[in-house]
């Protein structure tokens, strides 16, 4: 990881795309990103913009990252280009002073995914950062329309220590004459920084309303998702420059998904697949899960990698499951599952069960909840990749 706008720059110049040659939306935060990604874009096709999508990161394959119009780039696509921009950072590399200093995997795929954008003639692009902002390889944008999420404390190592640290690296994404939309639950040191930060800018605030998405049924389900699509909306209607469209606005609220996040899949037991992994988002999630719970035993699979608050996250997943299941994924960064279970009992003090195979801890899982209860699978993107990977290949996983 290396952070800095050098080298994206000098690869998109190799790409022939020294300018960016559409507007775009830019989309930063902690949690929430690549949900409000999809709704924007949603909401811009059906408004009669084509659209082009850049989020990260992916469950199973890369091509869900470049998106043109809703649906994922094709594979001969996207292996051309990532092919031609492969060589473009070849000749980038060749040209730096420090062999060390070379083009990261983000950036190259930042690259590819402008590249694409502007090759499929996109109207508008909608672009997720990937890290903070202010040096993140999205930030080569110059976004007229920027949205702050919401700001907690995750990669504290590189953005800084705390909530107002964080926030600055985000917002520092902000152009002159912008405008930035902000979510409706905003902590209120990102929020003083947010006014602030448009007061510098000479740029334009709008609180997205936390009722916005009030009456419209929505496809992804969770409350959280209801404040996405809110921050969507206000998003797509300033990129517009004019209020939605009714009948568009619930065509979108009713057809966009975002695989892995809140996705809930009904059987014996049901069960719940949330890529929640940090304690922000583990609080998004289980302030939605009496909805699809309600009285049934809950049973908790999850795995954690070392660099996030693990001890916060199980304390809050003790206090809504009646079991936790802690497993391990393929990151080589994933806290083994007997730390999980002994910071488990720490927290919650509940014991857990120990079953460092995904595969075997679910099927314990689905045994424990029984077949009128529900299984949450969460803590990592990984584990959720790795356990529907093992669907697609035929390896049994019961997903």
């Amino acid at each position: 990881m290396r952070f800095g706008l050098d080298r994206i720059r000098r690869l998109l110049n190799v790409l022939d795309l020294p300018e960016i040659p559409f507007p775009t939306v830019h989309i930063v935060g902690t949690n929430g990103k690549s949900s409000t990604t999809r709704m924007t874009a949603a909401l811009l096709e059906r408004h009669g913009l084509r659209t082009g999508c850049f989020t990260s990161p992916h469950l199973l394959s890369y091509r869900e990252r470049i998106r043109i119009s809703e649906r994922d780039i094709e594979g001969e696509r996207f292996a051309a280009q990532i092919a031609r921009t492969v060589h473009a950072a070849d000749l980038v590399d060749r040209s730096q002073g420090d062999p060390s200093d070379r083009v990261t995997q983000f950036e190259l795929l930042t690259a590819a995914a402008l590249a694409e954008l502007a090759r499929e003639l996109v109207d508008v692009g909608v672009l997720e950062a990937g890290l903070g902002g202010r040096f993140d390889a999205t930030n080569v944008v110059g976004s007229q329309v920027v949205v702050l999420t919401n700001v907690g404390l995750e990669h504290t190592r590189y953005l800084g220590p705390t909530v107002a640290h964080i926030a600055r690296e985000k917002l520092a994404v902000v152009r002159p004459g912008a405008t930035l939309i902000i979510g409706p639950q905003l902590h209120p040191d990102a929020l003083a920084l947010a006014r602030q930060t448009v007061a510098e800018q000479a740029a334009t605030l709008v609180v997205a309303a936390d009722d916005a998405a009030a009456g419209v049924s929505l496809r992804a389900r969770g409350a959280y998702q209801r404040r996405n699509f809110a921050v969507a909306c206000a998003a797509a209607r300033a990129l517009l420059g004019h209020e939605l469209d009714g009948a568009a606005v619930a065509d979108a609220a009713a057809t966009v998904s975002v695989p892995g996040r809140f996705e809930v899949r009904e059987g014996a037991p049901a069960m719940i697949l949330d890529t929640a992994h940090n304690p922000g988002a583990i609080e998004a999630l289980v302030e939605s899960l009496p909805e699809v719970v309600g009285a049934r035993k809950l049973v908790t699979m999850v795995s954690i990698l070392d660099d996030k608050d693990a001890g916060t996250m199980l304390a809050l997943l003790a206090a809504h499951s009646d079991a936790l299941v802690c497993t391990a994924c393929t990151s080589r960064r994933a806290l083994p599952p007997a730390t999980l279970s002994s910071l488990a009992e720490q927290v919650g003090g509940e014991s857990s069960i120990v079953e460092p195979d995904p595969r075997k801890a679910l099927a314990s899982a689905q045994r424990l909840a029984g077949k009128d209860g529900v299984v949450l699978v969460t803590g990592s993107t990984y584990l959720l990749a790795d356990l529907l990977r093992d669907r697609s290949r035929g390896r049994g996983s019961e997903l």
